[in-house]
């Protein structure tokens, strides 16, 4: 059953909730979460431990029924038309797990016959990026090549929609970039991913947009460049005399201020260039910014909201 009717507003939105919750035993795993993500981008779903980040990939997936709510995938509500919806997916779940006694090739085939026949030239060229050897039994794999298989079988079939939590636990770091790569020319292809992950630094590599998930609840959704923008930044103006330490103090993005001979250490909040214009005059002799990863923005919402 289709909920949204309008053809263009389909095409240009990957996923959507409305009050989307799950409820164990009582405790809210996940509360009354609102989210639209886009078609063509990639969405970095953050969140410490416990903050039901996982619990939110299982309804997307299918795997698990909201409480209350309800979720739609390319237009598909993941409950009421589930198999419809199942099919826009490219799944990789945070304990991929596969059967043990078949090779990786055997492994492949068997999921591509279910949706429709196996691509093995596009299985082949993943597997030779990832250095995965097909010809192996998955139950003699480590940790890390099991991972790959787990890529592989997400990405193969060219889905919408990649959902993929904690892709890259167990890989090494030549491996992790050629993840990395294969997000960006989904990206670039028109599909959208969904990717759940611990690993910040990642994440800021591919992401647009990120939303920051604390104790079951969305503190935050925003463009990446923007919640960048928005967040606190530390800025080192060097004078050719002693810092003017009261005109700077006047700014209202100015936070903190401490003063080391000729230079002024600032943390700023928001834009720079009020600042930039008052300390002018005075003979800014040199400028060092340093500017925000996505870590110190995720910390900076779950101090808050803690």
């Amino acid at each position: 059953m289709r909920f949204l009717t309008d053809e263009e507003d389909i095409v240009a939105t990957a996923l959507r909730t409305w009050h989307l919750s799950k409820t164990y035993h009582g405790r809210a795993a996940l509360s009354a979460m609102n989210l639209t993500v886009p078609s063509d981008v990639v969405f970095g779903y953050l969140g410490p431990n416990g903050a039901g980040k996982t619990t939110t990939i299982r309804l997307l997936a299918g795997l698990l029924r909201p409480s209350s709510g309800r979720a739609e995938i390319g237009g598909y509500d993941v409950v009421r038309d589930r198999e419809r919806a199942q099919r826009q997916i490219g799944y990789l779940p945070g304990d991929f797990a596969a059967y043990p006694r078949l090779t990786a090739a055997a492994y492949l085939d068997h999921l591509g016959y279910l949706r429709g026949g196996p691509d093995r030239a596009r299985i082949r060229s993943l597997a030779d990026r990832l250095d995965l050897d097909l010809n192996v039994r998955i139950g003699a794999m480590s940790h890390g090549n099991r991972q790959k298989v787990g890529i592989v079988q997400a990405f193969m079939h060219a889905p919408a929609l990649l959902v993929l939590d904690e892709p890259t636990a167990g890989l090494d770091p030549l491996i992790q970039r050629q993840f990395l790569e294969l997000v960006r020319e989904a990206r670039e292809r028109g599909q959208t991913v969904f990717l759940s992950s611990h690993n910040l630094y990642e994440v800021e590599a591919v992401a647009d947009m990120v939303g920051i998930l604390v104790r079951g609840r969305l503190a935050v959704v925003e463009e990446v460049d923007k919640l960048k923008a928005q967040a606190v930044r530390r800025i080192d103006l060097t004078f050719a005399g002693v810092p003017p330490d009261a005109a700077l103090r006047g700014v209202a993005a100015v936070q903190q201020l401490t003063v080391t001979g000729h230079t002024a250490h600032l943390v700023v909040e928001g834009h720079t260039a009020e600042l930039l214009r008052i300390a002018a005059p005075y003979g800014v002799e040199q400028i060092v910014t340093h500017e925000p990863d996505l870590e110190e923005v995720f910390l900076s919402y779950y101090d808050a909201q803690e």
